[in-house]
Parts: C-alpha cells; structure tokens; sequence
C-alpha cells in the first residue's frame, strides 16, 4: 500500500524478484522513481480501469427498510433480551449494469447486508426482491443461481483437496449439472484469463491473483445477473489488483452485469463503481454518484471516512512520471 508506506516510512526499498532494484528515501523515491518497476507499481496503484456507461434505470435487486436484529445476553434472570440491530432500515436499489460501492468501518453492518441480500441472514423486518421476486424469506435454486459471491480471500473459500474444475462446478447444484459442464468450465476458465488446462489443477498451484480469478469463474458459471463482491481485491497487490479490477469491468460489459462492490478500500470504490453508499451503525448515511460524494461529501461521516483514507501527498508525484 504506497500510500500506507508513504505515511509512515522514512526509507523505502522496492523488490522484484528477490532483488532491491531501488531504495532511498520516501519522498525522493515517490519523486523520482528511477527503475521501470518501481514506475510500474505506482501506475497500478492509480489505474483507471476503462469502463463503459450501461445503466438501466429498471432495479434489479431492491432492498426496502431492511432490519437485522442479533440477541445479546441478558444482563439479569428475569430481564428483558436486549437487540443489537445491526441493520437499521436500510433501503437502496441496484439497477441492470451498474456497479453500486458500500464502504464503511468495520462493524458498520456491511456484512451483515451482504449475508441479508445473499439468504444467509433472517430479516427482522423489511424485504429484499431480486427482479421483482421476494428473496428476504428464501430463494428458488433458480433465483440463488442469479446472484453470485466472490470473496476476499479465494484460497480460505476452496476446499484445497478439490480440482479447480470441482471448485468452479460447485454452483451447479442449484440447478443441476449440465451435460457439457466441462465445457462451461473450460469457457468459465478463458473468460478470467485461465486456460482449460487448468481446471485439472488444486488452488496451491496458483498465485493469489490467479486463485481470485478462478473465484470469479466460479461465480461465472451459473450465468448470474448480480455478483456481490466482497472485499474481494483488497488481499492483492497493487499490480494483480489493478489486473482484476481491469477483468470485473470487461466482464460486466460482455456480460452484462451488476456489481455491488462491498470494501474499506476508498480508492478503488472510486474507480470501480458507478455509486457508492456510505454506511455508519447500520444505517446508510449517504449516498448517491461516486464522484459527486467523493468531491462533495454532505455527512460528517463521510468527510471523516475520506479526510481518514491514506494518500500520497500531490507535492511527491509531481513531475514523476508512470509507466502505461
């Protein structure tokens, strides 16, 4: 995280391949930036990635009023249990093509919304629908297969006893496996930028970008409209992130996708999404246009979550110049 680094370190040493190919101090080194990798590395930290304008106005997945209560313990025999509500309220939709950002702290409840939207949470009140079929008290296997998951860290969601082909095939039981399955496999596998060949290997062969790919195919294979992704570049270096978040943005224009991208990780919300909402105590606080809230945020949250964020100070990255 360059901009981690610039905050707190006093020198900085840049390694390829087992070798320091530069070192000096940060801000000389944020200046200069003297070898080709080290160029590269900070023009993968700010990478755009290119994404075309594809919103529909017609929602896809709606959530109304939202309520998510948890039990605490009682705190005497005979009193009352007290609730913790984790999700208050909340009420937001994602429209066909749109990629839709939920930052926050931790504890805010953006999991606890995520598990909502995806069955593995009750309601205490309110009601989610996906195309306008009521999923807040469970899902059809045909429903299940329109939204998918792709998580933060792949390898901790593989069994490592299991082919990759088993892996990306598991979604298959909601609808039953179709008889060219190693087909959509092998097709699963080139659309992320694998090869068919891969599929007969095991998740430790892999780098961790290329386990998050297979992640993704996996999340591919059931055709879905909506993929929630949850936090799912944030265990990346900068290099392979700025990769996959190239990978999410072309495969939603060829697939005609909607994103909710769930992350602590201001900077890339802001080149992924086409919204994003901001969530404190279980509440949305703000929302609205990505770039609009980024330049001019209304609550003091929000200001606070950005002023908060790590950054590379503008006087360090003038006349530098980054590698395409």
């Amino acid at each position: 995280d360059l901009a981690v680094t610039a905050q707190i370190a006093d020198r900085v040493a840049v390694m390829e391949k087992g070798r320091i190919v530069e070192q000096n101090t940060t801000r000389t080194l944020f200046e200069t930036r003297k070898h080709a990798y080290t160029r590269a590395l900070f023009a993968a930290s700010t990478h755009q990635p290119s994404r075309e304008a594809r919103v529909e106005d017609t929602p896809l997945l709606s959530v109304t009023k939202a309520v998510r209560d948890y039990r605490l313990p009682r705190r005497t025999v005979f009193g009352k249990t007290p609730l913790f509500r984790a999700v208050n309220e909340v009420s937001f939709d994602i429209r066909r093509g749109e990629s839709l950002g939920l930052v926050g702290e931790s504890g805010c409840g953006k999991s606890t919304l995520t598990r909502a939207i995806l069955g593995l949470e009750p309601l205490q009140g309110g009601r989610i629908t996906l195309n306008g079929d009521d999923i807040s008290t469970g899902m059809t296997p045909d429903l299940r297969a329109k939204m998918q998951v792709v998580f933060q860290d792949p390898y901790g969601s593989f069994n490592p006893r299991h082919t990759v082909a088993r892996i990306i095939a598991e979604p298959f039981h909601l609808m039953g496996r179709p008889v060219d399955a190693e087909d959509q496999i092998a097709r699963a596998l080139t659309e992320v930028g694998l090869t068919p060949d891969d599929m007969r290997k095991y998740p430790h062969e892999f780098s961790g970008g290329q386990r998050q790919r297979i992640a993704i195919a996996r999340a591919l294979i059931t055709r879905p409209e909506l993929i929630l992704l949850d936090e799912a570049v944030s265990a990346l270096d900068v290099r392979v992130r700025a990769q996959v978040l190239d990978l999410l943005a072309d495969l939603q224009a060829s697939h005609d996708l909607s994103y909710l991208f769930v992350s602590h990780d201001l900077s890339v919300v802001r080149r992924i999404t086409d919204r994003v909402m901001v969530m404190k105590s279980g509440q949305i606080v703000e929302s609205g246009e990505t770039e609009a809230v980024f330049q001019n945020p209304n609550h003091t949250y929000t200001q606070t979550l950005i002023a908060a964020a790590p950054a590379i100070p503008e006087d360090w990255t003038h006349g530098a110049q980054d590698a395409g």
